[in-house]
């Protein structure tokens, strides 16, 4: 296949899978669905769903992608800050688990058309609980300038609604505070902070079916050979550890980038080998249209030529792309092999926001996508 392209590695998938479910240890509590968002190739979907893995949809096409795939509807989430009607609709007409909702108006409009539907809509609160997670600002979501969920001090009102308007069933409480986050003790504040809010909830008169406590667990960029699995045990661990689930209460996780990201590799062509007065620029097929992370988010992801694997790294490169902008950059000063024309480059962990965040900017072709 030419360049550029995506690898996806299906052992490196089920091996990461496996060790999700030995991590959750069969805790009948622990529901976990997968964020689609982070990669919807319908050959891992497939793999994910086999795994009795729920999915995290953001969209209508990812709930019409799930379904596809082999997700059980009732296994499904749906969140998103700007539920389209139609989208609603589809939601209500495949029969999802729950909405999570991020605004009032959100609520009468779903408790609106599922009435039109002849349906009951279970419909859990998105609370921004102000936890910062420490990540790329473009990557946090849980504080108070960021465009989603219900401020903590509405909470209580939200959930009134809720129980008020026709054709909705609280389900309880929903949270996420972003992308990318290794710091575990974040997760446990985050816990803290859902222990008082149930206990506020409750105190109104109010009880949570549910939990969702969203995604965000990070993988490792840096060394993915030394790192090849999340840490999924440290990860279910803080939340049994640090929150307070009530009896029968129901746990539920949105994973996206640590299932997928170690799958994938982007592979990309030197086109030219260009030598400046200051630096040196390795010229690629590829660029942010293909992998947007490193221009968008500053990502990092290592970098290596597979044409000269055994060769010693001795020169020093600005990695960048052929897109007309100066943001096409992947990396400067990269340690390399002397390269040269025609060596293959390969993007490491980039199965999570990698293919699915490609675009056709500047008239480009999508990557196209090989498996083993």
């Amino acid at each position: 296949m030419h360049t550029p392209y995506y690898h996806y590695n299906t052992r490196v998938l089920r091996n990461t899978l496996g060790a999700l479910l030995a991590a959750r240890a069969d805790d009948e509590r622990f529901h976990v669905h997968y964020a689609v968002k982070a990669n919807a190739r319908p050959e891992l979907l497939h793999i994910i769903a086999s795994k009795g893995l729920g999915a995290d949809c953001v969209s209508g096409g990812e709930i019409e992608a799930a379904i596809a795939a082999g997700f059980k509807p009732e296994s499904i989430v749906f969140a998103g800050v700007g539920k389209a009607d139609w989208e609603i609709q589809l939601a209500l007409s495949a029969g999802i688990g729950c909405f999570n909702a991020e605004s009032l108006p959100e609520l009468e409009v779903i408790s609106q058309l599922a009435q039109a539907a002849g349906k009951t809509a279970r419909v859990a609160l998105r609370i921004n609980p102000n936890i910062d997670a420490h990540t790329h600002e473009k990557i946090t979501t849980g504080l108070p300038e960021n465009k989603f969920g219900i401020d903590m001090r509405d909470m209580v009102a939200a959930a009134k609604r809720i129980c008020e308007l026709p054709a909705l069933q609280f389900a309880g409480l929903h949270f996420h505070i972003g992308s990318s986050i290794l710091d575990l003790s974040v997760f446990a504040r985050l816990c803290e902070r859902i222990n008082e809010l149930q206990n506020e909830l409750e105190a109104a008169g109010l009880t949570a079916e549910s939990i969702n406590v969203g995604g965000g667990l990070g993988t490792h960029y840096e060394d993915p050979d030394v790192h090849p699995i999340p840490d999924f045990i440290g990860y279910f661990d803080t939340f049994r550890k640090h929150l307070q689930l009530r009896p029968g209460q129901q746990l539920h996780f949105e994973l996206g980038r640590s299932i997928v990201a170690q799958c994938g590799t982007m592979m990309s062509s030197v086109l030219y080998v260009k030598e400046g007065r200051e630096r040196n620029f390795l010229i690629l097929d590829a660029g942010f249209t293909d992998l947007i992370r490193p221009a968008f988010y500053n990502a990092h992801h290592k970098i290596e030529n597979t044409t000269r694997p055994n060769e010693p790294a001795t020169a020093r490169y600005d990695v960048v792309g052929p897109i007309c902008e100066s943001s096409d950059v992947f990396q400067k000063d990269v340690q390399l092999p002397p390269s040269q024309r025609g060596d293959l480059i390969a993007f490491r962990t980039a199965g999570a926001y990698g293919e699915i965040m490609a675009s056709r900017y500047n008239l480009r072709q999508l990557p196209g996508a090989v498996f083993e």
